[in-house]
């Protein structure tokens, strides 16, 4: 259930709206000023704020700078509502951040239909990586439902990447985040050469992926990622590193061991030779596998083949 903060020192336009929005399933919050608003805010967290710019003590548009200048409320969900006409007022509230805006007086099916519009955008973006732009667990989850769903034959392959702890902490985070979007983009391309458009490529986090797709195609796109890991992956090491084939990374107790070059282990399971009935079991599976492919030296791929 989402939740939604009113804050306007108009009662019975709280109270109209209020009830509008119970109505529709949403849990209501209110707020007759801006600093009202913003303590409710970061003390309750709510999905998203109806925000007068019209308030005493403070108006809507002081409040929307504060809450975009606090790190526990920057990515709180703001429309603002006014009853100027002004295009400066409207365009002050967007630069400052504010989501969407709607005029008083205001059509509630209108302010329904603009609630839901920036709920669903704003579960979209929180549901992308960051760091390579690719949907999250929310997307993959929901995807991999859908196909189990549907009945088509499908393909799970879970990708994750070797020894890249010990990449990361020789060389650092910046340089560990530029191989977490290397990877993304192998995974990406491999996509495009195959040529299959139903293909789904999710980042779970870390070095962790997954990538959703006709099991006709699933051995032809590991090894077609594979190939494109392997390819790039020496161009993030250092010449003396990568011509030696390792790195030569300390461990606490001041011991020095060897890694060798990050390479990708990915496993797979498809619902063509056994039945799969929940995004469980189908990553459970597909885990396992992977599991079998990092036990091989270098980058591998393991599929699944028993039948139920």
């Amino acid at each position: 259930m989402h939740r939604v903060l009113i804050a306007d020192d108009d009662p019975d336009i709280v109270q109209f709206v209020r009830v509008s929005l119970e109505l529709e399933g949403f849990e209501v919050e209110t707020a007759s000023d801006g600093r009202e608003a913003v303590e409710k805010v970061l003390d309750t967290s709510p999905d998203l704020v109806l925000l007068d710019i019209m308030m005493p003590e403070m108006d809507g548009i002081t409040a929307l700078r504060r809450l975009r200048s606090h790190p526990g409320a920057a990515n709180t969900s703001v429309i603002l509502l006014t009853a100027k006409a002004l295009s400066e007022d409207r365009v002050r509230g967007l630069e400052l951040g504010a989501d969407d805006y709607v005029t008083k007086p205001f059509d509630v099916t209108e302010l329904m239909a603009r609630i839901k519009a920036v709920l669903r955008r704003t579960q979209a973006m929180r549901d992308v990586s960051p760091l390579t732009g690719l949907p999250g667990n929310f997307q993959i989850a929901g995807e991999l439902e859908r196909r189990i769903e549907v009945g088509d034959p499908f393909a799970l392959v879970q990708a994750d990447l070797d020894n890249f702890k010990a990449f990361n902490d020789h060389y650092g985070f910046m340089r560990g985040d530029q191989v977490i979007t290397f990877s993304a983009d192998a995974l990406l391309e491999a996509r495009a050469e195959i040529g299959d458009t139903t293909t789904f490529v999710g980042h779970i986090g870390g070095d962790d992926f997954v990538a959703i797709l006709d099991p006709g195609v699933a051995e032809q796109y590991c090894k077609t990622a594979i190939a494109k890991f392997d390819e790039g992956i020496l161009d993030f090491y250092d010449t003396a590193d990568a011509l030696r084939g390792y790195i030569d990374v300390a461990d606490r107790q001041g011991e020095r061991h060897a890694f060798p070059i990050v390479s990708v282990s990915l496993g797979v399971t498809s619902n063509l030779t056994r039945v799969i009935t929940s995004q469980w079991e189908a990553s459970a599976i597909a885990v396992e596998m992977k599991e079998y492919a990092k036990r091989q030296t270098g980058s591998s791929y393991k599929i699944d083949r028993r039948t139920n």
